[in-house]
């Protein structure tokens, strides 16, 4: 089945700036795919070319199997976009901004609309001027996801939510998965992804340094250890182990980070000293965005 975002190559420069440096990305039919960066990665620049409202210098953007800049109108019925600061129109109240919203695009499931200004909370008879930046949100969330379209673009979509609308959004973009859609979710909130995404990828100065399953990326990167041990461990010798890093040693409790590939040889050597209690647990997806950062600025240095 052909991808429902494909981008291969893509380059886009503003000046002396590269802000796209030959990125590829892949989004399967169906799926939420988490993409990752910190500012200035380029996510923005990215999200742009795919909504047609940013021409790249070089490399290929197919979306929905169409041009993102030739067949911007026929794509803009078949996805819809929340960016993280959403404006309405003043004069318009919430429920006419939704509803203006969804001729734009493929039309709007009536019920489904109902359903989620009510499951947000949301007055849609209040005029847009009068809108907290939360309720913004809600209004844009409520029209992409009533909308009748196959794909949803979102950049930091909860910004301003409070945690029981955040739930509720998570809900309602697994039931849009559910039903066939397929989600770019791009947000600074690393729980949040960690969540809902099926695949993540994370991007760092134009470029994927990482994709894939939260498990495929986690058995890349290092498992915490702590431990309490019988007779003292030496640090040096653990350190000097393969795979294991940030060994801290306080009297009997040992905590280090190992290279799951490696786990066995820590295990097998705090073994030696007698282990008493011993607690794993995979990194998280803070834990695999901070490992990247730090390696960028390890490289900057």
């Amino acid at each position: 089945m052909p991808s429902a975002i494909a981008v291969h190559g893509l380059r886009k420069s503003f000046g002396t700036t590269h802000a796209l440096d030959g990125l590829d990305l892949d989004v399967s039919p169906g799926e939420i795919h988490g993409f990752l960066g910190p500012n200035g990665a380029g996510k923005s620049t990215t999200i742009r070319i795919l909504l047609g409202l940013l021409r790249a210098d070089g490399g290929e953007a197919t979306v929905l199997g169409e041009d993102p800049w030739h067949d911007t109108e026929t794509l803009h019925r078949r996805l819809a976009y929340v960016p993280g600061d959403v404006s309405i129109w003043p004069n318009l109240t919430g429920g006419e901004a939704i509803d203006l919203l969804g001729r734009l695009r493929g039309g709007l499931d009536e019920a489904k609309r109902a359903d989620l200004i009510a499951r947000f909370d949301l007055d849609p008879t209040k005029k847009g001027r009068t809108y907290s930046k939360g309720n913004r949100q809600k209004v844009a969330l409520v029209a992409a996801l009533s909308a009748n379209v196959e794909l949803l673009l979102l950049d930091e979509p909860t910004s301003g939510l409070d945690p029981l609308m955040d739930a509720v959004f998570r809900s309602e973009v697994q039931q849009f998965t559910a039903g066939g859609g397929t989600v770019l979710l791009s947000s600074h909130l690393l729980s949040e992804v960690e969540a809902l995404a099926d695949r993540i990828s994370i991007i760092r100065s134009g470029r994927n340094v990482e994709s894939g399953t939260l498990e495929t990326l986690r058995g890349a990167s290092l498992t915490k250890v702590e431990a309490t041990t019988a007779t003292p461990v030496d640090p040096a010798e653990l350190q000097s182990l393969r795979g294991v890093a940030d060994v801290r040693v306080d009297g009997p409790r040992v905590t280090c980070s190992v290279a799951t590939d490696h786990l066995g040889e820590l295990l097998e050597r705090l073994g030696v000293s007698g282990i008493r209690t011993l607690a794993s647990s995979p990194p998280t997806l803070e834990d695999l965005f901070m490992e990247q950062y730090r390696t960028r600025e390890a490289s900057r240095s």
